[in-house]
Formats: structure tokens, C-alpha cells, sequence
């Protein structure tokens, strides 16, 4: 990894998604749907995957960049074309507008202090194993193998949980109801849970020396995210003040990791 194809393909990812980021904030002041940059996370993978592949012409392994962008736009267009979908013809998310309800002024200036620019530098610490892999002049081998078949099952459990539960929610039978079927019997959050994978994945395809062990703050910093942060404990704590079921749900199926659902406990009887 040379350090000036490093530093250009970083900058230049940068900008790009800071071009991406801005271009969504302006769309979000204009409809009121701050919620839009779920969108643009998703987006913001994939044009970081493709400028860092440009941007590093000529420098690092042809199979781990080809390998990268590949990972990068397929999970990017994926994840940003699902977020549209779901949201079509919806209001704001209501994780947004309760964070904007405590706006003091302007809700389009609070939203780029508290949403917009915090999930930018996010992601641009959360891209850094991008540029850093498709400078990497070290041939892939076996802790990319490693990698891609994380990326692979983090590919899948994504994929597949957001299927599963679109579909579960499509069915007016399944209102109020938690969802409890397919991957969802094995942990309460495939989709971030297969995230997290990826993120490593990620970092693994792009690992060819020590000196890209400060990347490993990327994969770090988004399954504490995932884990800690605004993923599984927000979504558990609004599911658990709204949703009927969902304490008895989380007493039988893992938190995060897939594991085999718990036996309910069962009092013994007193002869």
C-alpha cells in the first residue's frame, strides 16, 4: 500500500460521498423527510467502492480491488434500493422525527448537525478499508478468502431477513404481531447482524499488512454501532414499548449472534 495512492483514492471517496451527502440533505430540507439518508448510506457504500476503485488505477492487486467493488456495489445498491422501497409513499421514519421533535430551532439545521454530519464522518471512517485493500499490492490469500466468505454470509443474512420480514409485513394477518419466523427465530436482527459481517468482510479482503490494522477501527466502530448504538438497542427499545409479545420474544431468541431459540421456562410443580 503506497501512501500517496492510499491518501488520493481516500480523498477523493471522501468527497464523492460528501457530494453524495449534501445532494441528500438538500433533498431532505425540501421534502421535510429527513429519513432520506438511510437511503444515501446505503448509496454512499457504493459510490465509495467505485471512486476508491477509479481514484486507485493502476496501483494495488487486480483480484482483491476487483473483489472490493464488487462487495462494495452490490451491498450498497442492495441495502440503498430496499431502505427506497420500504419507505415509498411513507412519512418520516419515526426515529427521525422523534429526533428532530427536539429541534430548538430550525429542524433542517438541527437535522444536518445531528444526522447528517455525524453519519458522514461515520462513513468515512466505516470506507477507509476500501481505499486502503485496492492499494494493497500484496497478493489476496487465505485471510481474503476468510473475508469474502464472511461478506458472503453477511450478504445472506441481510438479504434474506429483509426479505422475510417485507413479506411478513405485506400480510395484514401479521399486524401487531412479532415477527418470529425464518432467520428471525435465530436472532432478533439478521439484517444487522449480517451487516456487522459484512463490515469485517469488508476488512478482511482488503487486509494485506499490519499497517491496515488501523482500519480495523471500521468494522469496530459499526458493530458497536449495530450493537450499541442507533441500531439494535433503538429498534429494541421502541419494539418493546409498542409491540405486544416482544418481551417474551427476546426471553427465547438471541440478541445478535444466530443461535437455536432458548425452551421457554417452565415453573416446576409443587407435589
Amino acid at each position: 500500500m503506497t501512501g500517496a495512492a492510499f491518501g488520493w483514492a481516500t480523498l477523493t471517496a471522501g468527497f464523492s460521498v460528501l457530494a453524495l451527502v449534501a445532494v441528500t440533505f438538500a433533498i431532505g430540507a425540501r421534502t421535510g423527510r429527513h429519513s432520506v439518508m438511510d437511503v444515501a448510506w446505503g448509496a454512499s457504500i457504493a459510490v465509495a467502492g467505485v471512486v476508491s476503485f477509479l481514484a486507485s488505477a493502476g496501483h494495488g492487486a487486480p483480484a482483491r480491488r476487483w473483489l472490493l467493488l464488487i462487495a462494495a456495489f452490490i451491498w450498497g445498491y442492495r441495502l440503498a434500493g430496499h431502505v427506497a422501497v420500504r419507505a415509498r409513499g411513507a412519512g418520516e421514519d419515526p426515529r427521525y422525527r422523534e429526533l428532530l421533535d427536539r429541534a430548538p430551532g430550525d429542524r433542517n439545521w438541527y437535522a444536518l448537525r445531528v444526522v447528517y454530519l455525524p453519519q458522514l464522518l461515520i462513513l468515512w471512517v466505516a470506507c477507509l478499508p476500501l481505499p486502503a485493500g485496492m492499494t494493497q499490492q500484496s497478493a489476496p490469500g487465505v485471510v481474503t478468502a476468510i473475508g469474502c466468505v464472511a461478506w458472503l454470509t453477511g450478504f445472506a443474512f441481510e438479504t434474506v431477513g429483509d426479505w422475510q420480514l417485507a413479506r411478513f409485513r405485506a400480510s395484514p394477518a401479521n399486524r401487531g404481531r412479532i415477527m418470529d419466523r425464518g432467520l428471525w427465530r435465530y436472532t432478533r436482527h439478521p439484517n444487522y447482524f449480517g451487516d456487522a459481517c459484512m463490515w469485517w468482510g469488508i476488512f478482511l479482503i482488503s487486509y494485506g499488512s499490519p499497517l491496515q490494522l488501523l482500519t480495523l477501527v471500521s468494522p469496530l466502530l459499526m458493530t458497536f454501532i449495530l450493537t450499541r448504538g442507533t441500531g439494535q438497542r433503538m429498534t429494541e427499545r421502541r419494539m418493546s414499548g409498542n409491540r405486544p409479545g416482544y418481551a417474551e420474544y427476546v426471553t427465547r431468541t438471541s440478541g445478535f449472534i444466530p443461535l437455536p431459540p432458548r425452551r421457554p421456562h417452565r415453573p416446576r410443580s409443587v407435589p
